[in-house]
């Protein structure tokens, strides 16, 4: 698929059949984010993926979203901010997160050029999913992924805003962007 596809293809899924991705593919997706760029060229994250269905509860549970018990893998995006801190200071943190989202973006365009579905999830209760997968306490979870096969959806979801909607130039607020060939005061045109 053309990346221009993937983009408007890709959608968040909240419902998905019983059918179960091939790991290799979401190994696929894990590769293709770790090939992004990186502070530094620091990489600092790390991927668990869950397959097990009673851990997949609990990570739902955890979530307060039920819905995604019904996926057969997950992929749980973590990093570890410590070396980025000793590099940049407290600028590392944010890098972290800046990385961190441009992987989960990465991982989610490439399942859906490979025709698997997935939803982006920010909302956990970290301690909990942190003691559940044994994962250490300064390790920061970002993201988790449920991945699968949508089941068809009931309706059509609204469309995304439209790029005049969301661009600006120049500065804040303003929509238009600036001839090309402005006069600028006290200057006769060319």
């Amino acid at each position: 698929m053309d990346f221009d596809s993937v983009i408007r293809k890709r959608k968040s899924v909240r419902k998905f059949k019983a059918r179960a991705p091939s790991w290799r593919y979401i190994l696929e997706a894990i590769d293709a984010a770790s090939q992004g760029a990186f502070a530094g060229n620091i990489n600092n994250l790390k991927f668990l993926i869950v397959e097990d269905p009673d851990t997949i509860k609990k990570l739902a549970s955890y979530s307060q979203q039920s819905w995604i018990s019904e996926s057969k893998i997950l992929i749980v995006v973590c990093s570890d901010d410590s070396r980025l801190e000793n590099m940049y200071g407290e600028r590392g943190r944010i890098y972290s997160r800046q990385q961190a989202g441009a992987a989960v973006e990465t991982i989610i365009l490439k399942l859906t050029d490979l025709g698997i579905d997935s939803c982006w999830v920010g909302a956990y209760t970290d301690e909990l999913i942190k003691q559940c997968l044994k994962i250490p306490q300064h390790i920061q979870i970002e993201a988790i992924i449920p991945t699968g096969y949508e089941e068809p959806p009931a309706e059509k979801k609204a469309r995304k805003k439209e790029l005049e909607k969301v661009l600006m130039w120049e500065k804040w607020g303003k929509t238009k962007r600036p001839p090309l060939f402005a006069e600028k005061d006290n200057e006769p045109p060319i």
